[in-house]
């Protein structure tokens, strides 16, 4: 009877001692600290706390991964940031009573910077969803923006 307790009592005794090491260990505390920012969308503060915990202790595998997953996330906001400015820019040209060869030319350029920039975009299964398909969203309207003015 008694060996069939000292199993169970063992892990349960690990997995506490695991969890009181996980909670009082500085590295650990900024490391859910910045998953809190991350899954906030407050990306550059997640990665600042994950690379504090990151430099504190390097075997922090979650710090580590908080601090790429916050650099993809920051790419993809910048990307939609740059979308947005882009689109705003070519509103105003096209709100002209006419468009020069110049102003296509300027349209041209910025939806052939946005399509190739978001070829080097490359998600994770945890960067989050929504600035995905934001993100594809604007790269689908900037392709069919240079078909239209490559004509």
């Amino acid at each position: 009877m008694k060996a069939k307790l000292l199993f169970p009592l063992l892990a349960l005794g690990f997995v506490v001692a695991m969890a009181i090491y996980f909670m009082i260990h500085p590295s650990y505390q900024k490391s859910l600290e910045a998953k809190f920012y991350y899954e906030t969308g407050e990306y550059k503060e997640a990665y600042r706390l994950a690379n504090e915990a990151f430099s504190m202790d390097i075997y922090n595998r979650m710090a580590a991964t908080i601090m790429t997953q916050s650099q993809t996330s920051m790419k993809y906001e910048a990307y939609i940031k740059e979308a947005k400015e882009y689109l705003l820019e070519i509103n105003e040209i096209v709100s002209k009573e006419s468009i020069s060869e110049a102003d296509r030319a300027k349209i041209r350029m910025m939806s052939q910077i946005m399509v190739e920039s978001y070829k080097k975009l490359a998600p994770s299964v945890v960067t989050d969803e929504k600035l995905v398909k934001e993100a594809r969203k604007y790269y689908k309207n900037f392709e069919q923006l240079l078909e239209k003015v490559s004509r």
